[in-house]
């Protein structure tokens, strides 16, 4: 704090300078920001004379910004598209190209392949050249590849528009997170991701309703009209988003060109992205199975809606994780999450009324919901600015493949163990992710602090 003239206090932080106007007495200190950066421009503060103008201010930086809101928005209009069209692809298949069960589904799981490879690819080309053009660059093809519906008359074609259509839904939306990440402050990143994050929970709630009832009413050939016109909308939100591009050197440049495994993956990030990918794999016996669980326990309603009860527990629970992330450390929020999950899939295990599937959905929103967003916050947290494309493409990269994989591995398992064995051993698998957290980032990064201190100390 800096003494100025009576009357008057300068008081500096690192990003806001302060006059206090203040009197003797009780009364309130008015203070107005003279910084450049945008804030409370007038904020007051109560105080009395036994304080001795002794105080403690806290600003938060802007979260809410025109650019943040806009790319969430196109972030969640882009998993607006990808819900509606995974949950009708199959069934259009089937009616309208002859498709086979099994070819059916592989045309609506080959998507993620192409999502996979898209994401390996962006997080490093994302800042080569530049957040922004690769925001274009990814909608643009995902206009494109969209459009190519309407050109589909075999199952091959099919099969080759999906995968197109994957990369450029992986290209745009490792885009639109990388963008936001880098837009957050880091004093309210976890609360920022959070929020970010509930476009997704809201898309995965209100697309796959969306394309169903469209369905029922409408051609496959007017859903799609639907949809390149929502993808005409993300283009013009990206058109008047603002994104600060990182400025890096060309050595910095040069090396992020050179092919090699660290390009396409973040050392740094890989235990939390590992820990992710076992939480996505116990989950997606969720995404899987659940609807011929329900028929099979005669709990068709709940099972249509676990997925809405799920929905509304992330938008619920994000927002304050996010804060508590923040206040209280990562770790705070994250073992709770491997319990609820586990909580949530176990009691999937042995239900037998509605009422148990649709607090198991809660459970199931709490973990899984709250992990995936405060994963990506953690990931964040551990690189430069400079690296997080990367790492948020190498997190998002694992949890698609836990889903993609986990159907298969967990499938092997119907025979001997039917449905209520498997949600029984990925519920006991979402409780051992805790020690494997632990073991693969609390532990180490306790140990890195450790030694931090101890240098310090020395010096």
């Amino acid at each position: 704090m800096i003494q100025a003239p009576l009357g008057v206090i300068a008081f500096r932080d690192n990003t806001h300078l302060f006059y206090l106007l203040y009197k003797k007495g009780k009364g309130l200190y008015n203070g107005v920001c003279v910084s450049q950066k945008p804030c409370e421009k007038n904020v007051l503060f109560p105080c009395t004379a036994r304080k001795r103008l002794i105080f403690i201010m806290a600003v938060k930086p802007r979260l809410w910004t025109r650019g943040f809101i806009l790319d969430t928005l196109v972030n969640f209009l882009i998993y607006i598209i990808y819900y509606m069209l995974v949950v009708i692809i199959a069934s259009e298949a089937i009616s309208s190209l002859n498709a086979t069960v099994s070819e059916a589904g592989l045309a609506a799981g080959i998507f993620v392949l192409g999502t996979l490879a898209a994401r390996l690819a962006a997080g490093r080309s994302v800042e080569i050249y530049g957040r922004k053009k690769m925001l274009y660059g990814g909608i643009l093809f995902y206009l494109v590849t969209t459009c190519m519906y309407f050109a589909v008359d075999s199952l091959p074609l099919m099969y080759g528009v999906r995968f197109l259509n994957g990369i450029g839904y992986g290209i745009a939306s490792t885009a639109t997170s990388t963008i936001v990440s880098a837009m957050i402050p880091e004093e309210r990143r976890g609360e920022g991701i959070n929020y970010y994050a509930l476009s997704m929970s809201l898309a995965a709630a209100i697309g796959p309703f969306l394309g169903m009832i469209m369905q029922q009413f409408f051609s496959f050939r007017i859903i799609i009209m639907f949809c390149v016109a929502v993808v005409l909308a993300c283009l013009a939100a990206a058109f008047v988003m603002k994104v600060d591009e990182i400025r890096i050197t060309e050595e910095r440049r040069a090396q992020l060109k050179e092919i090699s495994l660290s390009s396409f993956l973040e050392p740094k990030v890989m235990g939390i992205a590992i820990v992710g990918f076992f939480v996505a794999l116990c989950y997606s016996s969720v995404l899987s199975f659940l609807a011929t669980y329900a028929s099979e326990l005669h709990l068709m309603t709940a099972g249509t809606l676990f997925f809405v009860v799920y929905a509304l527990s992330v938008t619920i629970i994000r927002p304050v994780a996010g804060v508590m992330f923040d206040k209280k450390g990562e770790d705070f929020v994250m073992y709770p999450t491997f319990l609820c999950l586990a909580v949530g899939l176990l009691l999937l295990s042995i239900t037998t009324r509605s009422w148990e599937m649709l607090v198991a959905g809660v459970f199931v929103g709490l973990g899984y919901g709250t992990f995936m967003s405060n994963g990506q916050a953690i990931c964040v947290k551990l690189v430069d600015e400079v690296r997080i494309g990367v790492a948020v493409s190498t997190y998002f990269v694992m949890l698609d493949l836990g889903l993609g994989v986990g159907p298969y591995i967990l499938g092997a398992f119907k025979g001997p163990l039917g449905f209520s064995g498997i949600y029984s051993l990925v519920g006991v698998g979402s409780a051992a992710c805790a020690f494997l957290y632990y073991g693969l980032y609390a532990w180490r990064r306790n140990l890195r602090q450790s030694h931090e201190a101890g240098s310090v100390e020395k010096a």
